[in-house]
C-alpha cells in the first residue's frame, strides 16, 4: 500500500462481502473521511466504484466515479433504486473484489437512484449506460452480493480457485 489511508479490499471468496450492509445512521466527519478515503483507495486500484462493503466496512455507501478524466466523484448513501428500465443488456464486469476476472451479466440499462450524497442532501440519480451498470454493480456489494454470483456455478468454481490459488501464492511470496 502507497499511503496510509488506502484500505484493503477485501477479495472473493472472502465471506465478509457477503455481509448486507446497514443504513448509515448520520453523515458526519467519520462517514466524510471514510468517503476520501474509499475514493483515493478506487482511484489507486484503477476501479469506476467501490461500495463500503468491499473495505470490511457494512454500512450502505458507494463512491463512484466513471468518468475518463477521474473529476466526476459520486457519493451515494443509503441508495435506494426507485425505477429500473424493464430494458436489459448484458455487459462485461469486473470487480474490485474479484481481480483479473471478467464476465457478462445482464443489467437494467437504465436506473433511478434516490440517496443522500456526501453532505447528507437527498438527490434523485437518472443513470444510463456505464453509470447505471457501475449503480447495479455496487448496490449488489450492499446486499452482500458479488457479481460472479450471476455466472453459472461452474464458472463460479472456477473463479474461487482461481483466485484462492492466487491467493495462497502471493502469501508464500
Amino acid at each position: 500500500m502507497n499511503s496510509p489511508s488506502l484500505l484493503p479490499i477485501l477479495r472473493y471468496p472472502d465471506p465478509r462481502l457477503h455481509t448486507v450492509a446497514q443504513p448509515v445512521k448520520a453523515v458526519d466527519d467519520r462517514i466524510r473521511s471514510l468517503i476520501e478515503r474509499m475514493f483515493e483507495t478506487m482511484y489507486d486500484a484503477n476501479g469506476i466504484g467501490l461500495a463500503a462493503t468491499q473495505v470490511d466496512v457494512h454500512e450502505r455507501l458507494i463512491v463512484i466515479d466513471v468518468s475518463e478524466t477521474r473529476d466526476e466523484r459520486l457519493v451515494l448513501i443509503n441508495p435506494e433504486i426507485e425505477w429500473a428500465s424493464p430494458e436489459k443488456r448484458k455487459g462485461e464486469e469486473g470487480c474490485l473484489s474479484v481481480p483479473g476476472i471478467y464476465d457478462g451479466v445482464e443489467r437494467s440499462i437504465a436506473v433511478r437512484v434516490r440517496a443522500l450524497d456526501g453532505n447528507g442532501v437527498e438527490r434523485t440519480i437518472d443513470a444510463q449506460g456505464m453509470l447505471a451498470v457501475c449503480i447495479q454493480h455496487e448496490m449488489d456489494h450492499l446486499l452482500g452480493k458479488v457479481f460472479v454470483e450471476y455466472l453459472s456455478p461452474l464458472k463460479r468454481d472456477r473463479i474461487k480457485s482461481k483466485l484462492v490459488k492466487a491467493q495462497r501464492e502471493a502469501l508464500r511470496a
